[in-house]
């Protein structure tokens, strides 16, 4: 790979970024103005063509927030402030800085300012090696100069090395351009200096018509998606642009400037590899500044908690007035152990209503991952300290509510551990549904696949058919186990059931349930205390936090190698380097 500081980079997008992360992995190495450097993790930047940003965040927060995440502890908070309020300067946004971003909800700052932010976050650390997916799109054709000149400014100061795809970009915005990359049909037309395309072009009997952008002239002479064919000319005859690419190509390839790409990746495989870095903060500052930052976006999100918790009110008083003081007859057994059962299922299978917020945050995470910003550990923990306010809040709330009405043991220690259990389950699924948008990133399949893991977990739970009646194979080894239901289930009972005295009437006997009767009713597994059902629900929840993170590590060991297949050349010349893709 060369080292301009700026590429600009026309079609071919997919293929461009497959290859370079294929011939990076196969040689180890890239050249940073003129030097061959290995680069660690978070050094270089990647600014994707979607804006994926944290839309209850202001423009002033979402930058606050990401300086102080990236920044190293060896800056004051003033000094990352500054650096911050720098940056956005350089890209126009000190208008809309107390202007949220807004999303799918609420309307906010406007694309081309969004993309304006993206670009923010990603260059705040002064990245050595910056990747830049369609900077200019959503932008004007001053915007998009003010924005790649503060760029380029920004490279040339800090000696940066920019790789932009830039699509349809206006004359002056070209001009910027130090190096051109273009290809036509996965094939290289021009790999060189921007500032000699249009005499190679000229060259090959396709000048650049005076007053005409030169970009617009390339694009037009080589795309052969909208060229008119009759099915003769398809049969018998090249078409126009058929033919431009292939004598562009076989002229690029015996041009001086293939040559010169050819001796420079040459001298760059031969040059020897410097390890470079960045300092960054340390696990405390971020994992103290993601927590802050997500209980804002949880608090400011409705969909996140705020309307589960009065769907879930407005279902507990229902609840509530159905099974209104069921009193301390025989027949309230029933009644109490199916209120017992709804309230938990209701909580833990109404939380996917979450999800779809939870999927943004993944995406989030997943772009400021990849970027170096911070590690899976990191976000497993903030998440939860940021989310575990909210769940004590939507499970102890409705779960008072439902447990006063209905009249059950109104010792406040069984109420404790009422709650207690409500709260586990609900974190607990959180954990689950963590893992769902891992494996499954689109909200409606993820919503789906939760609520079915959930329902087959209901099923075996004990409830709906006893335990001794489970089929051994499948329901009852190995999924009524991995149930949590079971343990919340078996829990309630414990903790409602022993010691009950129940009465038939005022003057009647009263008959006080004892391990033995709940073990004989509900074949509840009585040899352990329902502290213990409370401590499995509790390593229920760091298991599924830790399979997350699993999960994670996994994928990132494995798509490389997916991608390596993917991506694999088979072409003789690649930027016009011939075999590039053979081991060295």
């Amino acid at each position: 790979m060369t080292h301009p500081t700026h590429y600009g980079m026309m079609q071919a997008l997919d293929e461009i970024s497959g290859r370079l992360d294929s011939n990076l992995k196969m040689t180890g190495q890239i050249l940073i103005n003129g030097r061959s450097q290995k680069l660690a993790f978070g050094t270089s930047a990647y600014v994707t063509q979607e804006n994926v940003l944290m839309t209850t965040l202001t423009v002033r927060e979402a930058i606050y927030y990401s300086a102080q995440i990236q920044l190293p502890d060896t800056m004051t908070v003033a000094e990352k402030l500054a650096r911050a309020n720098d940056t956005v300067r350089e890209m126009g946004l000190t208008s809309a800085l107390d202007t949220r971003i807004g999303g799918r909800s609420s309307k906010g700052i406007s694309g081309g300012q969004q993309k304006r932010l993206s670009i923010c976050l990603e260059i705040l650390t002064r990245p050595r090696l910056l990747f830049l997916d369609e900077p200019t799109s959503g932008l004007d054709s001053a915007a998009s100069f003010h924005v790649m000149g503060h760029i380029t400014g920004l490279a040339a100061r800090e000696g940066m090395t920019v790789v932009a795809v830039v699509h349809q970009p206006c004359s002056e915005v070209f001009e910027l351009f130090h190096g051109l990359c273009l290809l036509a049909a996965g094939k290289t037309i021009f790999f060189g200096p921007a500032s000699t395309a249009a005499e190679f072009f000229a060259s090959n009997g396709y000048p650049c018509p005076p007053m005409r952008n030169p970009s617009d002239h390339f694009l037009r002479t080589v795309n052969k998606d909208f060229d008119k064919e009759s099915e003769e000319r398809l049969y018998y005859m090249p078409a126009v642009a058929d033919e431009a690419i292939d004598i562009l190509v076989n002229s690029y390839k015996s041009s001086n400037t293939s040559e010169d790409a050819k001796q420079e990746m040459r001298h760059i495989n031969e040059m020897d590899s410097a390890a470079i870095g960045r300092n960054r903060p340390g696990f405390v500052t971020k994992m103290f500044v993601l927590t802050r930052r997500s209980f804002v976006n949880m608090y400011r999100d409705v969909g996140y908690y705020w309307l589960r918790l009065a769907i879930y009110v407005s279902i507990s008083v229902c609840l509530g007035t159905i099974f209104y003081n069921v009193g301390y007859g025989p027949d309230s057994i029933r009644a109490r152990s199916s209120m017992l059962m709804f309230i938990g299922t209701m909580l833990t299978l109404m939380s996917i209503g979450g999800f779809p917020s939870f999927v943004e945050d993944m995406k989030i995470f997943r772009r400021e991952r990849l970027n170096g910003y911070y590690g899976v550990t990191t976000f497993v923990i903030s998440n939860t300290l940021s989310s575990t306010p909210y769940l004590l809040l939507i499970a102890v709330v409705p779960g008072a509510i439902a447990y006063y009405l209905t009249g059950l043991q109104s010792q406040v220690d069984h109420f404790v551990y009422f709650a207690l259990v409500l709260c586990s389950c609900t974190m607990l699924v959180e954990g689950l549904m963590m893992i769902v948008a891992t494996i499954v990133p689109d909200f409606l399949m993820g919503i789906i696949t939760g609520a079915g893991i959930q329902g087959i977990m209901m099923l075996t739970s004990g409830f709906f058919q006893l335990p001794n009646n489970l089929p051994k194979i499948l329901w009852k080894y190995p999924i009524y186990y991995i149930s949590f239901h079971k343990y919340a289930l078996q829990g309630f009972y414990k903790n409602e059931f022993s010691g009950l005295v129940l009465q038939t009437n005022i003057e009647g006997p009263k008959i006080v349930i004892g391990e033995k009767d709940i073990a004989e009713l509900f074949q509840v597994e009585m040899g352990y205390s329902k502290w213990v059902d409370l401590a499995v629900l509790c390593g229920m929840i760091i298991t599924y936090r830790l399979l997350f993170v699993v999960i994670i590590k996994v994928f990132d060991f494995v798509k490389p190698m997916l991608k390596g297949v993917t991506f694999r050349c088979h072409t003789k010349f690649v930027y016009g380097v011939e075999n590039l893709c053979a081991p060295l």
